[in-house]
C-alpha cells in the first residue's frame, strides 16, 4: 500500500486503563510508519485549543465532553469524530443494546439469530414476583445492570437458580434467561470493514435435574472460582471443551456485523454471541460494547493501522462515507422482552473514571 502524501495526526482521549492496554509501542511504531501520528489528547484542557488533528478517537462519556467535540467539530468541521457520542450512548443501556438486533434484516437459510428472553425491571416488587415477569422467562436467570457504561459497577453481574437469589439484586436490573451454550462464548470484533471472531470460555451449561438442588444465585467472580474438577463434574455443570467447538459460518457472523454497523452507525465495537444448545444451528447475541478490548485481537496493530489509514485516506469511499461527528437526539423506545424469532430483524462524573472491565467468564 503506497505511502499517504502527507503526515496526518489521530488524537486519542482514552482513560487510562484504556490508553494503557490500547496504545502500545507496536501500534505507535507501524502507524508512524504509514504516516499516521497517534498524539494524546491532554483531557484537562479544551480539546478546541489541542491539534489540529485529522481524527478524533475517543472512549469518554459525559456533557461536558460531548460538547467539547461539538465545539471541536465546530472549528474544524474536517476532522472525522470516531465515533458520535449519541450512537455510543445507545449501547449503554442493556435494552436499547439489544433492540439494534431487531432490526436487522438478514437472510439465511441455514441460521437464525436473536436475543435470549429479557425484562427490565424497577421495583422490588416486580423482581421478588416471577409470575410478574411476563410469558418464557423462568430460572435460571442472568441479572445484569440496566446501564452498561464500562463501569466496575456495571460489571456485577449474577446468575440466579431460584427465588432465593432475587433479594440479594437491587433494581433497575435486567433479567435475561440463561440459555445453555455449551460454555462457550463467541466474541466478534469490528474495526471498520473488518470482522473477527474468537472463541473464549463462558459460564457453564446447568442442567435440568441439578437445577433444583443449586441454591440461591452465585455472582459471576464465584462462578468463575469453582474449580476445574467441580466444572467437569457431571453432578453440577456440565461444559463443553472449548477446542470441541465449531466456529460459526463467518458469512453469517459477518452479515451480522454489517448489520449492526448499519443500525447503529459505529465503527468500532465487538458483540458477543453463543449457541443455543437445544437448537444447534440458533445464535443469540448477549451484549455489544463500543471501543472493547482490541489489545486482546491477534494482530490489532495492523487490523487498527488499516482502519486510520482507510478513513483518513479514502475518506470518499470508506466505510460508507464515514461522517463527522452528529449530536442531534433520536427518540427511541425501551422494549423489554423482545426476542427475535428466524432471521427477521436486523451523572456528571469525571469521564476518565469510566473504563471497561472485562469478566474472567465472558457472557
Amino acid at each position: 500500500m503506497a505511502e499517504p502524501t502527507r503526515r496526518v495526526g489521530v488524537g486519542y482521549a482514552l482513560a487510562p486503563k484504556k490508553q494503557q492496554s490500547f496504545i502500545q509501542v507496536s501500534l505507535l511504531n507501524l502507524a508512524r510508519s504509514r504516516g499516521i501520528d497517534l498524539i494524546r489528547i491532554d483531557t484537562n484542557k479544551p480539546l478546541v485549543d489541542q491539534g489540529p488533528f485529522d481524527c478524533v478517537l475517543h472512549k469518554l462519556r459525559g456533557e461536558d465532553w460531548k460538547k467539547q467535540l461539538e465545539d471541536y467539530s465546530a472549528k474544524y468541521p474536517n476532522a472525522l469524530i470516531i465515533d458520535s457520542p449519541e450512537a455510543i450512548e445507545r449501547l449503554h443501556n442493556r435494552i436499547s443494546m439489544l433492540e439494534v438486533v431487531s432490526e436487522l434484516k438478514i437472510e439465511n437459510e441455514t441460521e437464525s439469530f436473536g436475543i435470549p428472553k429479557q425484562i427490565v425491571i424497577y421495583d422490588w416488587d416486580t423482581l421478588l414476583d416471577p409470575c410478574a415477569w411476563g410469558e418464557g422467562l423462568k430460572f435460571p436467570v442472568i441479572a445484569k445492570p440496566l446501564v452498561a457504561d464500562g463501569s466496575a459497577k456495571s460489571h456485577k453481574m449474577s446468575l440466579v437458580f431460584n427465588k432465593d437469589g432475587l433479594s440479594k439484586l437491587k433494581p433497575p436490573i435486567v433479567l435475561q434467561e440463561f440459555v445453555n451454550h455449551g460454555g462457550v462464548i463467541f466474541k466478534v470484533y469490528v474495526v471498520g470493514d473488518y470482522v473477527k471472531c474468537v472463541k473464549r470460555k463462558s459460564l457453564p451449561d446447568v442442567s435440568e435435574e441439578k437445577l433444583g438442588s443449586l441454591e440461591g444465585s452465585l455472582s459471576f467472580s464465584q462462578v468463575s472460582n469453582i474449580t476445574t474438577s467441580e466444572r467437569n463434574d457431571d453432578k453440577y455443570y456440565e461444559m463443553m471443551d472449548l477446542e470441541d467447538a465449531d466456529m460459526p459460518p463467518q458469512s453469517f457472523i459477518t452479515d451480522i456485523a454489517r448489520g449492526i454497523q448499519r443500525v447503529t452507525k459505529l465503527h468500532l465495537f465487538n458483540f458477543d454471541v453463543i449457541r443455543d444448545t437445544k437448537i444447534g444451528n440458533r445464535y443469540l447475541v448477549i451484549d455489544i460494547n463500543y471501543f472493547p478490548g482490541y489489545a486482546k485481537m491477534p494482530s490489532y496493530e495492523t487490523v487498527l493501522t488499516d482502519f486510520f489509514w482507510d478513513v483518513l485516506n479514502k475518506k470518499e469511499t470508506a466505510l460508507g462515507n464515514l461522517q463527522v461527528i452528529s449530536c442531534e437526539k433520536e427518540a427511541r423506545k425501551l422494549v423489554g422482552n423482545n426476542a427475535c424469532e428466524g432471521t427477521d430483524g436486523p451523572l456528571p462524573v469525571s469521564p476518565l473514571s469510566r473504563e471497561e472491565t472485562e469478566n474472567p467468564i465472558q457472557v
